[in-house]
């Protein structure tokens, strides 16, 4: 009994130790106006419940096209941005919002995420080179999106205006 309370506890100190430095990693974040590009129902869902468990929500677009119109005509602290969608893929979505930002001449750049199945080398790359700040491979996991967000907000000074 003794050697069971043992292990149990052991097992207890080893789950507190890796929630606190969960913990001790977590910025406060202030609450973004994120845009989530995303076509599959089933994914939107994973994402809209994760950011939820962040303290974030998205305005929602199906489809690049529609995050290039979203974009123009609405400020977004950061774009969460799947890769493969119809009418318009989130490469091409990407490079014309960079172009838009390049037209508009104001200096900002608003930092998109990649989130994407392709897990394969280089995939990575590709999306830095189209013009994404950040990459999330899918499935999605929670750590992995918050620390996205918190390297988002830190790239825009966002965080700094959680403080």
């Amino acid at each position: 009994m003794a050697r069971r309370r043992a292990l149990v506890g052991r097992h207890d100190q080893t789950a507190a130790d890796t929630e606190r430095s969960d913990v001790e990693e977590a910025v406060p974040l202030p609450k973004l106006r994120i845009l989530l590009v995303e076509d599959s129902a089933a994914n939107r869902k994973l994402t809209l419940a994760i950011l939820a468990r962040e303290g974030q929500s998205a305005v929602v677009a199906v489809n690049g096209r529609r995050a290039v119109e979203l974009c123009a005509r609405e400020t977004f602290d950061l774009v969460l941005m799947d890769v493969q969608m119809p009418e318009m893929d989130g490469l091409e979505a990407t490079a014309a919002i960079r172009a838009a930002e390049r037209e508009s001449g104001r200096g900002r750049r608003l930092p998109i995420v990649a989130m994407t199945a392709h897990v394969l080398h280089g995939d990575r790359e590709v999306c830095i080179e189209a013009g994404m700040d950040d990459y999330v491979s899918k499935p999605i996991r929670r750590r992995d999106l918050a620390r996205a967000l918190a390297r988002a907000a830190a790239a825009t000074g966002a965080a700094a205006r959680a403080t």
